[in-house]
């Protein structure tokens, strides 16, 4: 019986010891954001971009997510925020804030939904759990949109107004650092994934953004134009 106990305490003391190894050696990486097309170029730009780091050899703990609750406010015919990122398996409310009806959908391969028409006070759940890119459209209204990324790392940041994401407390090893910024092809993005390795210094990592295209067109949730705007029945 004390052999079995000296052994738990051997073992909790080897634990401890282990975590705050690993708690030492990580660091943080820091993705400054750049124009390839003009050094003028506005900073609004720069801005709602996304990055995010997956291992190169993944562990239980590297990979363990935890899925968080998020909210997608829309007001004022608008989606508040325009974008989130998140763990898969995260859920989003849709609340409607508006004193007229929504009809939140998406078709894209990140989650696919359709939440029909519902009106002011109401809100609708989502839980997103496939990795990937979702584009958030309203049924009636054609300018809003939003879009959530889900990711299976919980390494991950969006950047400041000054094109800057901040990852802290990344575990040692090496990981592959994609960036997500609205209006790039999916060639074009996968072309500035990098690798980076993490160690006990922090990492600056520079990704140059090219132009992005901008008025993307979407169709309605039917896969059809939007009828012309005069006067929306559901706005009375």
């Amino acid at each position: 019986m004390r052999f079995a106990r000296a052994k738990r305490v051997v073992a909790g003391v080897v634990f401890g010891f282990i975590a705050l190894t690993a708690a030492a050696q990580s660091g943080g990486v820091t993705v400054r954001l750049s124009s390839v097309t003009t050094q003028n170029k506005s900073r609004a730009d720069l801005r709602d971009v996304v990055a995010w780091l997956v291992p190169v050899r993944r562990s239980a703990d590297a990979s363990e997510l935890k899925p968080a609750k998020a909210r997608l406010v829309q007001k004022d015919k608008q989606f508040h925020p325009h974008l989130l990122i998140l763990p898969a398996g995260s859920t989003v409310d849709f609340p409607n804030e508006d004193p007229i009806f929504h009809n939140v959908f998406s078709l894209f391969n990140g989650k696919r939904f359709d939440l029909g028409l519902y009106e002011a006070g109401e809100s609708r759940t989502v839980r997103f759990d496939r990795v990937g890119v979702s584009y958030i459209f309203c049924n009636i209204h054609p300018q809003m949109s939003a879009v959530i990324v889900t990711v299976d790392t919980p390494y991950y940041g969006t950047s400041s107004a000054e094109g800057v994401i901040s990852i802290s407390k990344v575990p040692a090893g090496d990981y592959e650092l994609h960036v997500f910024a609205e209006g790039l092809s999916s060639d074009a993005q996968k072309a500035l994934m990098k690798r980076v390795t993490v160690s006990a210094n922090d990492v600056v990592a520079h990704v140059s953004l090219p132009e992005r295209e901008s008025n993307l067109a979407h169709k309605n949730k039917y896969g059809r134009d939007y009828d012309p705007v005069s006067g929306d029945a559901y706005d009375k």
